[in-house]
């Protein structure tokens, strides 16, 4: 809940490997991740681990992207925080 109370707010937050359960319908974080889209903040989630999961019909949160988007994303940022 932390994130969504941020100033300023992220550009961007990415999903992936097993963070792509944070997008779910039933994830405990949904409603924050569906609040920081609606402020502007842009979620991309991996496709390739949403269907390694087998997640595909359970995002609720973001945009489903792709493994360049984000390095693109990632490699353009002025600051990371990393896991």
């Amino acid at each position: 809940h932390t994130l969504a109370q941020l100033k300023p707010l992220p550009a961007t937050i990415i999903c992936y490997n097993a963070g792509v359960k944070l997008a779910v319908k039933d994830s405990t974080v949904l409603d924050d991740l569906q609040q920081l889209a609606k402020a502007g903040v842009d979620i991309l989630v991996c496709g390739t681990c949403v269907n390694y999961f087998g997640l595909g019909d359970q995002i609720a949160a973001g945009r489903i992207s792709n493994m360049y988007d984000i390095l693109e994303t990632m490699a353009g940022a002025a600051r990371l925080v990393r896991p």
